[in-house]
């Protein structure tokens, strides 16, 4: 099935969906008591950042992918200067004023330690107090990927800023603690969740202070990080009061309809499972090209979908979503392996390649159902897979993220986790990885594809020039074979059957959008 069929059979569910599971008395203030509760197994503190800080803009479920938040404006004078009108009247939880002076200081804090996941920390010069509500920031080059950028420039206290300052990491930045030190429609009031470290259980309350009265909906939210899937399933299956959204397995759709307590809502999305080659001290065989190339020959991409996904998803070339702008453009003619050439035609030709080969495979319990099928489809070819298996996804951060160096404490060969869409429809979150002195990276050094990364920085999305970098990025990551490619996933959750939430495409769930009805657990 095409790309273009699958979205549309994908929104048409979505509207069905929608007709027959709208409560009839929603909530539209927020109501006393009111609790809700969340797992989220990948990226909890980038779904939920948004929910507790604030940034000039936010993600929106919309073409552009973000809308204003603590800004209401904005222009572009040139190519190296932006300048910003903010939101009047804000304070921060804390009761504290926002203005121009609190987004100088956050910045001057974030110039010393800047997050070094994309090429912010290089390219930011400065940013200047126009007037008390306008903000002008200067860059040392022309940088098309600013505005992505700013939705994670996230902005804090004094008070938390001179405990704490900015992180400096690797990952996207959340609260080091629970405190009134935000801007977001919530209060983090018990635990914390950060890219490299979190507890198992984070507690939100609503903000008394959002500049918004229409949000939140909800007086209460607890989020869980690290629940075992199995668990978190039969939670949400067989209890009204125990969880009332989760991500689930694509096997666990029949569950949620026969469920009385929860109901399916599914919806496409520019999320991917990345599958990583340990290209840096894993097993010497994948340092071969052909072992790689052959590895990616033999999965059955669409079977996988079929049958491992249950439909929900869409084959792929590469690791990026193919509804992301630019990559849209070069699924049309670069098409995944198993589509060139049927894996079982060239069977015995892979089995020359491949037979005898053993992977150690890094994973979360949720990816377990993909692994099923590429586990079949390798087997077929002679190679074996050897499990590591968590629930947690930062142990699987721990080991990616110092590999690059050398100094993962696990061997491994493949590494799995849920590289969901955290930039915001703009294809970085997967290319990412493609960087290879970056330590989300665990490919060898390739200066012709860094080359090619440091051109997109400079492109805008949705121009001939943005399309034309993502076509050559994508070639040539589809011809070393640096990755195991897999179909993308929908996003398919399991809802409370007296909850009201729409998923957004990307990482981000609008806790604060969220509605209870009068019949909820919570309030009933």
């Amino acid at each position: 099935m095409t790309n273009v069929s699958f979205l549309k059979k994908n929104l048409l569910s979505c509207l069905v969906l929608s007709m027959f599971t709208l409560s009839p008395t929603i909530q539209a203030e927020p109501v006393a008591g009111s609790h809700l509760k969340v797992f989220i197994p990948s990226l909890p503190y980038i779904y939920i950042s948004h929910a507790i800080n604030s940034a000039l803009i936010r993600p929106a479920n919309n073409d552009q992918g973000w809308e204003y938040d603590m800004a209401t404006s904005h222009q572009q004078i040139d190519d190296l200067t932006y300048e910003f009108t903010l939101r009047r009247g804000v304070k921060f939880q804390d009761g504290t004023p926002f203005n121009a002076d609190a987004v100088i200081s956050n910045v001057n804090y974030f110039l010393k330690k800047p997050f070094l996941f994309t090429k912010i920390d290089k390219v930011l010069k400065s940013a200047e107090k126009v007037d008390d509500f306008t903000v002008r920031f200067y860059l040392n080059e022309k940088y098309g990927q600013f505005l992505n950028d700013v939705i994670w420039l996230q902005f804090y206290t004094d008070a938390y800023l001179q405990k704490f300052g900015w992180n400096g990491k690797q990952t996207c930045p959340n609260l080091a603690e629970a405190g009134p030190y935000g801007l977001g429609p919530y209060v983090l009031t018990e635990g914390f969740v950060e890219g490299d470290r979190q507890t198992p259980q984070v507690v939100l309350k609503a903000n008394p202070n959002y500049w918004n009265p229409e949000y939140p909906k909800i007086e209460t939210v607890t989020v869980y990080t690290e629940l075992d899937n199995k668990k978190a399933l039969q939670m949400a299956l067989d209890n009204n009061d125990k969880l009332d959204i989760m991500p689930i397995p694509f096997s666990a759709k029949g569950d949620v309809h026969n469920s009385p307590f929860v109901k399916l809502v599914s919806a496409p999305s520019t999320n991917n499972i990345a599958i990583h080659f340990n290209l840096i001290n894993g097993n010497p065989k994948l340092l071969q090209k052909e072992v790689r190339v052959a590895l990616n020959k033999a999965i059955d991409q669409q079977k996988l979908l079929d049958k491992y996904y249950e439909g929900e998803g869409v084959t792929k070339p590469t690791l990026a979503s193919p509804y992301f702008p630019g990559v849209k453009d070069v699924v049309t003619e670069l098409k995944p392996y198993s589509e060139v050439m049927p894996p079982e035609s060239i069977r015995e030709q892979l089995t020359e390649t491949l037979n005898g080969i053993k992977l150690k495979v890094l994973t979360q319990d949720r990816f377990m159902f993909l692994w099923k099928g590429v586990s079949r489809d390798l087997r077929k070819v002679g190679v074996e897979l050897d499990f590591e298996i968590t629930s947690s996804e930062k142990v699987v951060f721990e080991q990616l993220l110092s590999t690059r160096t050398g100094n993962n404490t696990q061997a491994w060969d493949l590494l799995v986790w849920g590289d969901d869409d955290w930039y915001f429809n703009h294809p970085w979150s997967a290319f990412l990885v493609y960087r290879t002195h970056n330590n989300w990276s665990t490919i060898f050094p390739d200066p012709k594809l860094d080359g090619y990364i440091d051109d997109m920085f400079k492109a805008s999305i949705n121009t001939p020039e943005f399309t034309d970098v993502s076509k050559n990025i994508m070639h040539h990551v589809y011809d070393n074979a640096y990755m195991l490619f897999v179909p993308a996933p929908n996003n398919v959750f399991a809802v409370n059957r007296h909850v009201e939430y729409s998923p957004y495409k990307m990482a981000s769930i609008p806790l604060w959008e969220i509605e209870l009805s009068s019949q909820h657990w919570s309030i009933k």
